[in-house]
């Protein structure tokens, strides 16, 4: 790590005064629903290991319905955002009743697909059902898409969902948000700079670059990064950041919240490292289990389930391993200069409340092979 500057000092102290006023408040602005664990592709790179056919059943949309009911009466936050996710949410005929049912009670709500299962009538149908913005997942061009996706159809479609998606935000930008995420591994790391071109041609604004961490069907592939390969990364972002085609259009790039970066923070994505997982972020899983987002599936780290409790109870009185992180100062993090601001990193990267992290950012970023 470098010295500071006195500006670089400053921001850092009021980002952790911030931090503590957000820890302490703890309004769930934001709630992830695990509406199937279905879905039509098979990636390599799935952490929830989803497939077409799932052992735990689809929640029926009631079951939500009512643990909506309770965060509506509860929830102090002015405003929150629905995201529905999966496995592949598209594979739900009821997608569009519960988009309805959301935005009655007062909730914006996005989604996070694939893209396989998007056609201009089923987007028509989700826009009329109140959908306020969409993630969709590409990962290179043809090639390496179709590598990690194992599914050739797999760019075509997501490509044409991107393009419905551009028209919708340019015709409505305050009421449609939209962002297109990218896995980078080995294979399509260098394809990178072409991706960005080809997003940037269609008209796509906003782009989420993420490194594959260890879990689920990842952990069974050989996908990470090697520590020159992420610093390639980050650099990128960096670059992209900055860069305009020869007629001037740009991308917003910026990379995912999963660790914290040293001199990259502020380089990379417009915010510090703050892992929300417990304090602003809520997840409802597939099964009803309520943990913190939906990357943290240890059982020490779920906190209750909307078949027996309430969720904003659980909310409020429980994601105490969530919201102080000290047991966390374990192991190599424990005597580690940079602890106050990283915290033992993403909660997704713990086996439990008990050990250390098992993936470090900063770690990866400062070794020299």
């Amino acid at each position: 790590m470098r010295g500071l500057t006195v500006k670089e000092r400053l921001r850092r102290f009021v980002f952790r005064l911030y931090r503590h006023a957000v820890r302490s408040e703890h309004e769930l602005t934001y709630l992830f629903w695990e509406c199937t664990l279905r879905c039509n592709l098979n990636c390599l790179h799935c952490g929830s290991d989803c497939l077409k056919e799932s052992s735990v059943p689809d929640m029926p949309l009631s079951d939500f319905v009512q643990a909506l009911n309770g965060i509506k009466t509860k929830n102090t936050a002015s405003h929150m955002t629905v995201c529905i996710t999966g496995g592949e949410p598209l594979l739900r005929s009821d997608l569009e009743q519960a988009g309805v049912a959301i935005r009655q009670r007062g909730f914006n709500w996005c989604i996070v697909s694939n893209g396989l299962a998007m056609t201009a009538e089923r987007f028509d149908s989700l826009i009329k059902s109140g959908l306020g913005g969409m993630s969709l997942s590409i990962d290179g061009l043809q090639e390496e898409h179709t590598y990690l996706r194992r599914n050739p159809e797999s760019f075509m479609a997501v490509s044409n969902a991107i393009d419905l998606c551009v028209t919708r935000h340019a015709q409505y930008p305050s009421l449609f948000l939209f962002d297109v995420i990218t896995c980078v591994h080995k294979k399509n790391l260098s394809v990178l700079p072409a991706l960005r071109d080809f997003l940037i041609e269609k008209g796509v604004h906003s782009w989420r670059l993420f490194s594959i961490f260890p879990n689920g069907r990842a952990a069974r592939n050989d996908l990470a990064l090697s520590s020159q390969e992420y610093r390639v990364l980050l650099d990128f972002i960096a670059e992209t950041r900055n860069y305009r085609t020869c007629d001037g259009k740009t991308i917003h790039a910026s990379y995912s919240c999963e660790g914290y970066l040293g001199d990259y923070e502020l380089t990379v994505r417009d915010y510090f490292f703050f892992c929300r997982g417990g304090i602003n972020v809520g997840s409802i899983m597939c099964d009803g289990s309520i943990t913190a987002c939906l990357s943290v599936r240890s059982p020490a780290f779920i906190q209750g389930n909307i078949y027996k409790d309430d969720f904003m109870d659980v909310w409020n009185q429980k994601f105490q391993n969530a919201r102080n992180r000290t047991w966390a100062k374990t192991g190599e993090c424990a005597n580690c200069k940079e602890w106050r601001w990283c915290e033992g990193n993403g909660l997704h990267l713990h086996k439990d409340d008990r050990s250390e992290c098992t993936y470090c950012n900063l770690k990866l970023i400062e070794h020299k092979t």
